[in-house]
């Protein structure tokens, strides 16, 4: 089995959680740089075992100044 073009969608890879100051998380690639603005908070580990943290940990898909936004339009 030949390993896929696009580097995401690699089940044997070894990936990364990143997250950036709005609080958006992404999963990414060990071998590919971390892009400016964005900071690992999980991994390295597996495509399934960072893709599980991420269901876990971002239950609020919404960017943080957005949500915030919301709060105070609530008050």
């Amino acid at each position: 089995m030949s390993a896929p073009s696009n580097p995401f969608d690699n089940e044997e890879g070894v990936f990364l959680v990143l997250s950036n100051l709005e609080q958006q998380q992404s999963l990414w690639p060990e071998f590919v740089p971390v892009p400016m603005g964005w900071h690992i908070i999980f991994g390295p580990d597996s495509r399934t075992s960072c893709t599980e943290y991420i269901e876990r940990q971002w239950s609020d898909l919404r960017p943080l100044s957005l949500r915030e936004h919301a709060r105070s339009s609530a008050s």
